[in-house]
């Protein structure tokens, strides 16, 4: 499995637990902030998805110009 798809999908399951200890933030009525964190997370781990899908298509271009040389 690639990185860049193993390590969101850690961070997704992560997440997912987190949000289940903080329920009682969501309990409480503070919704903004409990949801509001959760969307901020998400939108960070789909950024850290499309950069480590950056990173992995320069490596293999890289690879390619390395060994074409030869």
């Amino acid at each position: 499995m690639k990185r860049s798809t193993f390590v969101p999908l850690i961070l997704t399951v992560y997440l997912a637990v987190m949000s289940y200890i903080g329920r009682g933030e969501y309990q409480q009525g503070h919704y903004l902030y409990y949801f509001g964190i959760i969307g901020i997370t998400l939108v960070v781990i789909v950024l850290l998805h499309f950069n480590l899908k950056k990173r992995e298509r320069l490596r293999r271009e890289r690879e390619r110009d390395l060994s074409s040389r030869d």
